[in-house]
């Protein structure tokens, strides 16, 4: 049997009895619901880390900026952007699944409180008085590599479990998951460059992602598309 053969499975094709099945669609859509919610809330609060400028400050652009509203309003873009590729990357895995069960709801709750603590972090990189020092960076690339890791974890539970409809080759789920590792990978890897280096330097460091991330997911695209040396099971 080839390593991409998938194995006789008793769970494929049914759901587990703990599970919430996605075709009771009031049950399944209530939790999906609340994920979804979460995520958009967690958007929301983003903006209370943006302090309203003094009034002297409107008088002109070069004022704004110089009150701090430009640091903030970076911190408040990325972070935006940041939770809603997390909150794609939920909708996509979730999508996938025919349904949950407790191990993989809670794996999805810890995920949803990771990403409302992003709010948190957040206020450390964007207040001015903050945003150069190395613990309120190394507290954001901790917090958003936890994020991507606990919803790769989740995926991976929710697969062993046998809750993937339908179940693909292990190759495929090998890839996917390879590049969804490059993420949590970088920002961990910028924590000692902000220990060591400063903090600026390993803000720096996460500019690669918007290099990589699409460079993996056109690889992966294109190795999902090609034939297997050997047919898959």
């Amino acid at each position: 049997m080839s390593d991409d053969a998938v194995p006789a499975d008793p769970l494929r094709g049914r759901i587990r009895s703990d599970a919430v099945d996605r075709t009771d669609s009031m049950p399944f859509g209530r939790g999906v619901s609340l994920f979804d919610s979460v995520y958009g809330f967690a958007m929301t609060l983003l903006i209370a880390n943006v302090d309203p400028p003094p009034a002297e400050a409107w008088k002109s652009l070069d004022a704004l900026m110089a009150s701090g509203a430009s640091t903030q309003l970076l911190g408040f873009a990325l972070s935006f952007v940041v939770i809603a590729v997390v909150w794609r990357a939920n909708v996509r895995l979730t999508r996938r699944l025919s349904g949950m069960d407790g191990p993989v709801t809670a794996l999805n709750l810890l995920a949803t409180a990771l990403v409302i603590l992003i709010a948190f972090t957040t206020q450390g990189i964007s207040d001015p008085a903050t945003t150069e020092l190395a613990l309120p960076t190394v507290l954001y690339a901790l917090n958003i590599a936890a994020v991507a890791l606990t919803q790769s974890v989740m995926y991976q539970v929710a697969r062993a479990r046998g809750l993937e409809a339908p179940r693909r080759p292990d190759r495929d789920n090998r890839l996917e998951l390879i590049a969804a590792l490059i993420t949590p990978l970088v920002f961990l890897a910028s924590v000692p460059v902000a220990l060591l280096a400063s903090a600026n330097a390993a803000k720096l460091t996460w500019l690669v992602l918007v290099v990589l991330n699409p460079l993996a997911g056109a690889v992966v695209r294109r190795r999902l598309r090609r034939p297997d040396a050997e047919p898959r099971r």
